[in-house]
């Protein structure tokens, strides 16, 4: 009997823990062969590369982000090879599972829960005597009846094998995302999130989780994403860890879901002096920062502590940190939900991700959905329409938030410029955001592509319609960004230079021969004239920016920027100086 296990990832760079946790325990018994696909596949390459493979059984693990392109595979599948046993698992069968065997007539099995234990049990019945009422945590079809056997208990997870040391996983450990579990299930019982269902937190033994991180990073994973819903929850057990990967990560980057509010600050500072930089991410789940939300979805949460962790590892300077939001929750308004994304934002977060409810299957608040007027998807990912206090052109308009946010904020283009914005032109945060959103969807933008000049070009056109004050000082912000944003030399600018070619050529021969009176820093670079003209942009802004980034005020000067980029794009570096420096303005006028 030949047995596949596949799934359809997000991204090819994505792999699914699920499979190899599967085929690790079914061996050597039952020899299984993994394959893994995307969304965008088309279905029938996939079925014709499952047809190919000729197997008498085929497991799918199924998601929200995978259910309706996987039903769309298994129904073919089962018209191209009738005998084939179908199963399916994973979190989004695992609820309402008699629902999915009515509906999807192609499936044979349904694996409810934890699959390890019942999917090898199943290969066993198939295999021999057919007795599936055995087989715990398991739905199955007897005639016209829909069976659905009682759960199976919990395996100790000491007894599963490790999935991470299969020999075909090896070539591709550098180019794809490892994904690994040191612990099942949650303390907290958050009611939108599945993993309020499972009573407890279970752990695998620490030096078993060392020599399977030590056998990755040796093998060659670049990044590592543990997938605990509370990594931190036992904070010795997170401290050998992190002390374990600073002393062995080879330059490999492992992400975590913390809780931020019960770090304790000596493991923060610990991780602040002993932590290289750049190999540790935070995912840090806020959602919301509403009371009574938080009250009525029970998510405990302290923000004041929250914030301290997050300023914390910002000031250390070591860790990225990625924040979420949710939009939508219970009793989560429009104003609410801008005083929760300000408050958010405030911290400056590396990225700040703004998603919208979801009504996973088995959770609490699907459950309770009418309490609050629910209205949402009846497909994956059932996301929500509306509720009782936010109506759905209020989500229309947080979209349009959450599509500049991604695009300005999260991809880092413009950091500078922003704060300013949204400092000293904007009401707050949210309101930039929600401000320029509304103007891009008016324009149209959101269903054309853009390259990098047209972020610029268009945030620029956003200020001057609403006739932003100091729009001459917002341009030199931009500027700087843009030179900066580049690794190596842009070719073009979003805006027309302001100096000739004449002058530009004119300033940078006083600057091969005096560099030291613009920038000392410039000087050490020890470039020549030809350098200089080869690996250098300038332009000339009206205000200092050295006395903007260190002290925040703006001095009315005529400065000079100079983008020098590192061969190769190893680096750039952004110089200023007053322009007085290399010329004198009284007998000589530089910009235009």
């Amino acid at each position: 009997m030949k047995t596949v296990v596949t799934t359809l990832n997000a991204k090819y760079i994505h792999t699914c823990l699920a499979l190899r946790c599967l085929k690790a325990y079914a061996e050597p018994e039952f020899p299984i062969e993994m394959v893994e696909y995307t969304i965008k596949d088309p279905a029938m390459n996939i079925v014709a590369d499952l047809h190919q493979r000729k197997p008498d059984v085929i497991g799918f693990s199924c998601y929200i982000w995978n259910i309706q392109e996987t039903i769309q595979v298994i129904e073919m599948l089962k018209k191209v090879m009738p005998s084939v046993k179908i199963v399916l698992g994973g979190p989004e069968v695992s609820y309402d599972t008699r629902e999915w065997m009515e509906r999807l007539h192609a499936v044979d099995f349904i694996v409810v829960g934890e699959g390890e234990e019942t999917f090898k049990h199943l290969l066993e019945e198939m295999n021999t005597t057919a007795k599936y009422h055995l087989v715990f945590g398991l739905a199955y079809r007897k005639g016209d009846d829909i069976v659905i056997n009682p759960p199976r208990p919990k395996l100790p997870l000491n007894e599963l094998p490790s999935p991470y040391r299969f020999s075909e996983d090896v070539a591709s450990l550098s180019k794809r995302v490892t994904y690994f579990e040191t612990s099942r299930g949650c303390p907290y019982s958050c009611q939108f999130c599945l993993s309020s269902i499972e009573v407890g937190v279970r752990y695998f033994d620490l030096e078993r989780v060392k020599a399977d991180l030590l056998y990755l990073i040796n093998s060659g994973a670049k990044l590592i994403k543990f997938v605990d819903r509370t990594f931190n929850i036992r904070r010795d057990y997170a401290l050998e860890v992190f002390r374990f990967l600073i002393d062995n990560h080879q330059g490999c980057v492992f992400q975590f879901e913390i809780t931020a509010d019960i770090m304790r600050p000596e493991v923060l500072a610990f991780l602040n002096e002993h932590a290289p930089k750049g190999i540790f991410r935070f995912e840090i789940g806020v959602q919301s920062t509403n009371d009574l939300t938080n009250e009525l979805v029970q998510r405990r949460q302290n923000f004041e502590k929250l914030k301290r962790t997050v300023t914390m590892v910002k000031e250390g300077g070591k860790i990225d940190q990625h924040l979420d939001l949710i939009a939508g929750l219970p009793e989560e308004d429009y104003q609410s939900f801008r005083k929760t994304f300000n408050d958010v934002f405030a911290m400056h977060p590396d990225e700040l991700q703004l998603g919208f409810l979801k009504m996973l299957r088995g959770t609490g608040l699907r459950l309770r959905a009418e309490d609050h007027n629910y209205l949402f998807m009846d497909q994956a990912p059932y996301e929500i329409l509306g509720n009782n206090v936010l109506s759905f052109d209020e989500i229309v308009r947080i979209k349009r938030v959450e599509d500049v946010l991604e695009k300005y904020w999260n991809a880092h283009r413009m950091d500078t410029t922003i704060l300013y914005l949204v400092e000293y032109e904007f009401d707050s945060p949210f309101d930039f955001f929600q401000s320029f959103g509304d103007y891009w969807d008016e324009k149209g933008w959101a269903r054309i592509g853009h390259q990098l000049e047209d972020l610029f070009i268009r945030l620029f056109a956003f200020l001057e319609d609403r006739r932003t004050d100091n729009l001459p000082i917002i341009k030199g912000l931009m500027m700087y960004d843009y030179f900066r944003g580049h690794k190596h030399k842009p070719r073009k600018t979003w805006w027309p230079f302001s100096l000739t070619k004449e002058k530009q050529s004119s300033l940078i021969k006083r600057l091969a021969a005096t560099p030291e009176v613009f920038s000392e820093a410039l000087a050490r670079h020890q470039l020549s004239e030809k350098e200089l003209h080869k690996h250098t942009m300038l332009e000339v802004i009206p205000f200092s920016l050295a006395d903007w980034l260190k002290r925040g005020v703006i001095v009315k000067e005529d400065t000079l920027l100079l983008a020098l980029y590192q061969p190769k794009g190893e680096g750039t570096e952004v110089f200023s100086g007053p322009l007085h420096s290399l010329t004198n303005q009284k007998e000589e006028t530089i910009h235009e």
